[in-house]
């Protein structure tokens, strides 16, 4: 018998510590994020959206049932942040659970409450509650990294003391509060320290918005090239959706009720693709917004390759960053896809949706899918340690499907492909928030039509 032999219960026991040794070191030294100090504030030191109002209220109104103010208060967040902790006992997918507060109540994070999504919400302060907020915004100064909220602020001492206000012009002057010009309030970094994602712990890539521009053909190191995030998204009002391919004309007006007339005043609609909250909270004219930038965020296009083959091409037209962006897990950009003979009768159907509006498996969707780090998919991003797939069109780019159809009798029949989207799998939100309570708009994007 070898020494081996004879020790092999110590032999074992010692690779069972090694490997313990080892994951404790992977999770602290590459998997996981340090842990960094959140600057805590008074509530007090901070003003509430309208006392600035009062003097902004042409900009006051737009911000007014935005995404942005809504962000604490969205009931479908809510109920979706809710449904997601539910079950959860692995303490690291519990820590990114309760991690949303960070960009949603951003105000309540930096003063002491909430630190977490499951905090009792009734006793956050008022002013907390009113989401991303502008004094919050405009006591910025730089960002200390690209994701989770990295803003540095440095603010007043509430509405006798408001401190520096910091924004867009070199001129600016107030009775109320001292003024700064800020190269930063014009450029991406301020939108994308919210809107890159990162898990918590973990380190997966959630969303990817801001680093999907940065690296895409709507940034150039020449300023005079470079279109921000700010150059669509701060342009659009009704009537103008000012994406990738529309014009995006400046807005001109005045920033203060009783200020000089400028050339451009950064529009706070803050309107991207959801066209259901607002409306929820009595805007529609936001809600008309989002599906204008919809429409006019990409294109479809239907060549026929060979007599059972199409394909079908989904360009990104109009939008700086992927399509979809954001919570792409639970985003829903689809094609559906339909081929009528020549009496109208339907030889096939794809991404039709049923009764409930659920879609079915084998719809061509572009989502990002991810994984729980052993190969298998995962819905609450929670438990995301990987991402198994990433079928998104990237700005100014084209992805193309090639769709089989089945055998039979094809010439003069009709091909038409519609690209739809929701914010959300209907299916989830159910699931969620129960059924029939948040039914989601769909929108026609980019339609297309072709005869075989």
């Amino acid at each position: 018998m070898t020494i081996l032999q004879s020790h092999k219960h110590l032999v074992i026991a010692a690779l069972m510590i090694a490997s313990v040794i080892l994951a404790i070191l992977y999770r602290v030294y590459v998997s996981a994020e340090p842990k960094e100090t959140v600057p805590t504030y008074s509530i007090d030191r901070f003003i509430a959206a309208d006392t600035c109002g009062g003097c902004h209220s042409a900009i006051f109104a737009q911000w007014e049932r935005s995404t942005h103010h809504l962000s604490h208060t969205d009931t479908v967040y809510l109920g979706v942040s809710d449904f997601l902790r539910e079950g959860l006992k692995d303490p690291d997918e519990i820590e990114e659970a309760e991690a949303c507060v960070k960009c949603h109540t951003p105000v309540g994070v930096i003063t002491g409450y909430p630190t977490k999504s499951s905090d009792d919400r009734s006793k956050i302060p008022e002013l907390a509650r009113m989401g991303i907020q502008c004094d919050y915004c405009h006591c910025a100064t730089e960002a200390h990294k690209m994701y989770n909220n990295g803003l540095i602020i440095q603010p007043g001492h509430g509405e006798e003391d408001p401190g520096v206000k910091r924004g867009p012009f070199k001129d600016s002057e107030s009775d109320y509060h001292e003024t700064a010009y800020s190269a930063f309030h014009t450029n991406a970094e301020i939108c994308g320290t919210c809107h890159n994602v990162k898990h918590v712990v973990f380190a997966t890539d959630l969303e990817t918005t801001y680093t999907e521009w940065k690296n895409g053909p709507y940034y150039s190191d020449d300023p005079k090239r470079r279109v921000t995030c700010q150059g669509c998204h701060m342009v659009q009002r009704p009537g103008v959706p000012a994406t990738g391919s529309t014009q995006r004309p400046l807005n001109p007006g005045q920033a203060v009720d009783d200020g000089p007339q400028r050339e451009h005043i950064f529009t706070h609609y803050f309107v991207g693709a959801n066209a259901y909250l607002p409306k929820l909270n009595g805007d529609a004219e936001k809600s008309q917004m989002a599906i204008s930038r919809l429409e006019n965020a990409a294109t479809l296009g239907i060549t026929q390759q060979a007599h059972r083959k199409l394909i079908i091409e989904v360009k990104n037209t109009g939008a700086g960053h992927y399509l979809p962006t954001g919570m792409t897990e639970m985003r829903q950009m689809w094609l559906e896809i339909l081929v009528t003979d020549k009496k109208g009768k339907t030889i096939f159907a794809s991404g039709v949706r049923d009764e409930n509006q659920y879609l079915p498996a084998d719809t061509i969707l572009f989502n990002t899918v991810f994984g729980d780090g052993k190969g298998n998919p995962v819905e609450n991003i929670a438990k995301a340690r990987e991402i198994l797939k990433d079928k998104r069109v990237p700005p100014g780019q084209s992805l193309f499907e090639t769709v089989e159809l089945p055998p039979g009798k094809l010439n003069g029949a009709t091909v038409k492909a519609t690209l739809f989207y929701r914010s959300a799998s209907q299916k989830m939100l159910d699931k969620a928030t129960g059924k029939g309570t948040h039914p989601l708009p769909i929108i026609k994007m980019a339609e297309a039509q072709a005869r075989l």
